[in-house]
């Protein structure tokens, strides 16, 4: 029971939870119709002007094609083996990716489709593994972590592939350092550097003929690394087995090469 102004009894009633009145004015969104001049409809009139300023920008984007020739590189050279081909910048992460054993060979599918699978599901399936109205991220755990560890892993991924490839070009057949003086030439280390097959792709100097310039390897790899190189090679600029000497000499070679370093 309640009191109205004149002090009379009337009644109310309560639908569901009792705190909501069955005569409460139900809440409907109003039309566009009912605020002339201020809204519009979606289709045409706003789409509408939607593709005209994306066809003015196609214009002007196509305009400035025709207008500006692109930027070349030099002729492509199939017998230029000192070519480092890389993606571009956004597919680095999973150009890196694919470098790894548990990703790559045989395993190549894990590389390729089911760790992109499992990212492309979880953006896909975001809005069902929370569905929580809260905004605060510490609420927000599920889809808050999908979205660092995604984000760490592209940012570590995309690091180490550029990394990698400005060693590459470092050692790069064809690309001579401006320092190509050689250290401790007169050793016994560039004695036998000279006589097994090295000199004949690396060149007399390091500066490298057939095979990578070898100035400054000091500075990029271990001795552990050389000597796993002149064991196992390194890709085509590098074959496996191409040392002849003895393991003494192939340790005072590796000890020779460790000095050859660039300030």
């Amino acid at each position: 029971m309640a009191h109205n102004q004149d002090g009379n009894h009337t009644q109310v009633h309560y639908v569901g939870d009792s705190r909501v009145r069955a005569d409460r004015p139900k809440m409907y969104p109003k039309d566009y119709s009912e605020f002339p001049g201020r809204t519009e409809a979606f289709f045409p009139d706003f789409l509408l002007k939607e593709w005209m300023v994306a066809a003015v920008f196609l214009v002007g984007f196509m305009t400035l094609v025709m207008a500006h020739e692109p930027e070349l590189g030099e002729l492509a050279d199939p017998t230029n083996t000192g070519f480092l081909p890389v993606p571009d910048w956004y597919f680095l992460f999973l150009y890196q990716l694919l470098k790894y054993k548990w990703a790559a060979g045989k395993f190549v599918v894990i590389g390729t489709v089911i760790l992109p699978g499992i990212a492309f599901m979880a953006l896909m399936l975001a809005p069902w593994l929370d569905g929580t109205k809260e905004r605060r991220p510490l609420k927000r755990p599920v889809p808050v972590g999908i979205m660092l560890v995604t984000l760490v892993a592209i940012c570590a991924l995309t690091w180490a592939a550029e990394y990698e490839h400005e060693l590459q070009l470092e050692s790069a057949i064809g690309k001579t350092p401006q320092n190509t003086k050689v250290i401790a030439q007169d050793e016994q280390g560039y004695e036998i550097y000279a006589k097994n097959a090295c000199i004949k792709c690396h060149g007399d100097n390091l500066e490298g003929k057939n095979g990578p310039t070898l100035i400054g390897v000091g500075n990029r790899h271990t001795a552990e690394e050389i000597t796993k190189y002149i064991d196992e090679g390194k890709g085509t600029a590098m074959p496996a087995g191409m040392f002849q000497g003895s393991e003494e000499e192939k340790k005072v070679l590796v000890e020779w090469l460790m000095k050859q370093k660039q300030q």
